[in-house]
């Protein structure tokens, strides 16, 4: 009885432990989406004051907003890109190695940007605007590149993939259309050898062997007896009478 008790203790130990487990995956994955939730309608907010300020704003402060929405858009598509591509490509992996290092420069060229947002001497800001604008333009090109060549990696994988299948569904179709065999020639009688002293040019049918059993002569179906031999022992046949 007490085993029975500490099994049943045991089971339901178990299953608390395992409910709490499910709750705590729960409730994170839950958190995490709300926390994804949040940063993208973040971004979505940030982006939209950002070109609102570039049409509102000229100058050296429109100009700030530009290049600061610029970086974060190559950026942010780089991004998504190798994500997406390196669960397929595992050579990608490098290549979200060398973007993770590009975007420390990128982070830190967006927090000075945004710094300067709230810039009030203008002629110190449009001084400082040819680098940042350099600046801006060599990040946004690696990235650009680095989501570039690996698009067209995906593409190429695509276009191979699709040229072996759209053989092997060449030779499939064959395979299936073919349902005819080759003519078979026709039937010929064959010709029989001409007869001595007989002309050539006349059709002649091959032997056969009632032909063969009618040419034959004729043989008696009874072999006629011959002489029987005489033996010593044997009496001599009486001569008739003539009487």
């Amino acid at each position: 009885m007490e085993a029975v008790i500490a099994v049943i203790a045991l089971l339901f130990l178990l299953f608390v432990v395992l409910g709490a487990y499910a709750t705590v995956k729960v409730v994170g994955a839950a958190k995490r989406g709300v926390d994804r939730t949040i940063s993208q309608a973040r971004r979505t907010v940030e982006d939209t004051t950002l070109r609102a300020k570039t049409l509102a704003q000229p100058g050296p402060l429109g100009e700030v907003a530009q290049l600061r929405l610029k970086l974060r858009t190559s950026m942010r598509a780089t991004q998504d890109a190798l994500h997406a591509g390196v669960a397929e490509d595992e050579s990608l992996k490098e290549s979200l190695g060398l973007f993770e290092r590009l975007s420390a420069h990128g982070r830190e060229l967006d927090d000075e940007l945004k710094r300067l947002e709230t810039e009030p001497d203008r002629e110190a800001l449009a001084s400082r605007l040819p680098g940042l604008r350099g600046r801006t333009e060599r990040i946004t090109q690696s990235a650009d590149s680095l989501r570039w060549a690996a698009r067209d990696r995906a593409r190429r994988f695509a276009d191979d993939d699709l040229d072996s299948l759209s053989a092997q569904i060449d030779v499939e179709a064959g395979a299936l259309r073919h349902w005819t065999t080759e003519p078979r020639p026709a039937a010929s009688w064959p010709e029989a050898p001409a007869p001595d002293g007989a002309a050539s040019g006349g059709q002649t049918w091959p032997e056969g062997p009632q032909s063969r059993t009618a040419e034959e002569p004729t043989r008696s179906a009874i072999t006629p007896p011959g002489r029987r031999p005489t033996y010593p022992w044997q009496k001599k046949p009486r001569p008739e009478s003539t009487t």
